[in-house]
Order: C-alpha cells, then structure tokens, then sequence
C-alpha cells in the first residue's frame, strides 16, 4: 500500500545524494535559515485553492485509472517505468524509489502487473542478477490513452495553477522600495 505524509528519513532514499536529502528535508520543514514573516489570511487561502486544485487533479487521474481497468499505483508504475530518463528500464528498487513505496510493495504491485500481462521482467544484459521492468505493447497503449487524457485535463487547469503559484510566489518575495526619480533641481 502506498504511504502518504511518510516522514523524509522513512522514504528510500537510495541512489539520492546526501546532499539532496538533507536539502529536500530541511524545505519540508520550513527552515530556510532567515526569519520569514507571518502567513497572512490569503496565503493560506491561496494554499488551500492550489491544494484543492492538486487533489481535483489526483481525483480524475484516479477515475481515469480505474475506468481503463487499473488501480491508481498501477498507472503510476506503467508511467514511472515509461518515464525512466535512462535508456535501461528501472529496477524493480528503483520504481520503489519513484512510487515513495517499500521494495516489497513495489514487488508485490510488478507481480501484479505481470500477471495482467502489463509489465515484464527481462535480465540485464550486464549483470545477470539485474531484472529489469518493461512495458508491453498492451500497456502501452493503454498508457498512450491514459496520458493523453491527462494531458488534456493539465492543459486545462494549468492557467489555474499557475496563477496560484504566481500569486504566492509574488507574495513570498520582499517587496523592494519604490524609488522615486528626481529631475534636475
């Protein structure tokens, strides 16, 4: 099962410098290191607008998985393993560490995939102890159709979002003093 709100030092955090973790967990925790002003009524307002927005999103991804016959962690997995930048497919570890889940969820859930005939496992041509996650054809189209509902739902709340993170984005920067420049005198 998929952990939410997981603490930073309980998430897989291997293959990620140390630097980063440290650096993500400090975010997390607000310390910024300078004092920061009080939040105002509109910014939490603003908070719970674009959250409420993110969680809309989520619904529909969710509805759309299960329409097309796949739990939500399911389309995630396909996704992850189709989104790996690298030109090997991921580890089964290293689809944990996408999906924020433990190896033996992750294990689990590529089991489950396999036997829908989603995913297969194939050895690695360098390590023979590698498995490696691939899509099947199956999948990828049913991932084509999925992403591209998707597509089109962010396209339309993008202007949204973005108008939320802009407003908090303007607030959370000092405003500089006007200066006011004198002619000649």
């Amino acid at each position: 099962m998929a952990r939410t709100g997981t603490p930073a030092d309980e998430l897989p955090s291997r293959g990620v410098p140390r630097s980063t973790r440290a650096q993500s967990s400090s975010r997390r925790a607000g310390v910024t290191g300078k004092r920061e002003p009080p939040l105002s009524q509109e910014d939490y307002e603003l908070l719970a607008y674009f959250r409420h927005h993110i969680r809309k999103f989520l619904v529909f991804s969710e509805t759309a998985a299960r329409a097309d016959g796949l739990t939500p962690q399911q389309h995630q997995a396909l996704l992850a393993i189709q989104g790996t930048r690298d030109a090997l497919e991921p580890t089964i570890g290293e689809l944990s560490q996408k999906l924020l889940i433990r190896h033996h969820s992750a294990v689990g859930l590529v089991d489950r995939l396999v036997s829908a005939g989603y995913i297969r496992r194939v050895g690695s041509g360098r390590d023979k102890r590698e498995v490696r996650l691939r899509l099947t054809p199956k999948a990828r189209r049913l991932l084509d159709r999925l992403s591209r509902r998707h597509r089109v739902e962010l396209n339309r709340i993008s202007p949204i979002l973005r108008a939320i993170l802009h407003k908090l984005e303007s607030r959370e920067r000092p405003r500089k003093p006007t200066s006011r420049k004198r002619g000649p005198r």
